[in-house]
């Protein structure tokens, strides 16, 4: 129990009940749910909006080596890595996602390059040291016991072996901007959110030798607003945000990636 008594059991049931029913980014695609536009559209969407990721993960460097993502949601990024000649697992509480997962690399014509199994990150069905990387991007926010999974990729990886966190940065330009426009944030309702500042993820990673944290996800014109909050966010507040200096600006963005080697 982690010395949490019974709440972290209670808590992993809630957390899976919540994405079992919800499928992330679905308001932003009218395709038919399962279908090979539906796929393309959701991740058109997402590498539109987290441009940056493909620059911090390298998703062609992967090539080769055995990659564990945990909490894969319906396998985007999982996909890219598989594209890119990764060898994959990946895991995710709700059952919701891991099926179109597994229709995500069906439709993709990648069923032979990885598996996708209901399961907790905080206890994966690995030997100690035997994968090269641990992806878990957007997870361990939402997740009952976090750091259990962090001590989790750290046993899994082999010497040398890397992991690439991501959690959202409670000191950043979107918690601001949410208050003043009192706008809630995506996901605000999920069971056991937390945000992060960056000496509490530095401490939440320690059972790494190596660990860099970058701030992203700055602004970007969003497809999410219209008509007088897309004028205000899209033509004033995202070019306004970003004619600032990035170095002023840095370490308030809404993302904070966790880059962490096992020694």
């Amino acid at each position: 129990m982690n010395g949490q008594g019974g709440r972290r059991p209670t808590l992993a049931a809630d957390v899976r009940r919540y994405w079992d029913a919800r499928i992330h980014d679905l308001d932003m695609t009218d395709q038919e749910v399962g279908t090979l536009a539906f796929f393309d559209e959701l991740d058109d969407y997402r590498f539109d909006k987290l441009r940056y990721l493909p620059e911090v993960v390298e998703f062609p460097a992967y090539a080769g080596r055995t990659l564990v993502e945990i909490g894969c949601g319906i396998g985007t990024d999982l996909v890219r890595f598989a594209r890119a000649g990764a060898r994959t697992l990946a895991v995710d509480l709700s059952s919701t996602a891991v099926a179109l997962a597994r229709r995500n690399f069906e439709v993709h014509a990648l069923e032979g390059s990885g598996r996708v199994m209901v399961g907790d990150g905080a206890r994966l069905p690995l030997a100690d040291a035997s994968v090269d990387v641990v992806y878990a991007h957007g997870v361990l926010q939402y997740a009952a016991d976090p750091a259990a999974i962090v001590a989790e990729a750290h046993r899994v990886l082999h010497q040398g072996g890397e992991a690439i966190f991501m959690v959202y940065n409670r000191v950043s330009w979107l918690m601001a901007l949410s208050k003043l426009m009192k706008v809630p944030l995506e996901h605000a309702d999920a069971p056991g959110l937390r945000l992060y500042s960056i000496g509490e993820f530095r401490r939440m990673l320690a059972p790494f030798d190596e660990v860099r944290i970058v701030p992203e996800r700055f602004p970007v014109r969003s497809r999410l607003h219209k008509g007088l909050k897309a004028v205000l966010y899209n033509g004033l507040f995202v070019g306004a945000f970003n004619a600032m200096p990035r170095a002023m600006v840095r370490r308030y963005g809404w993302h904070l990636m966790g880059l962490c080697r096992k020694s």
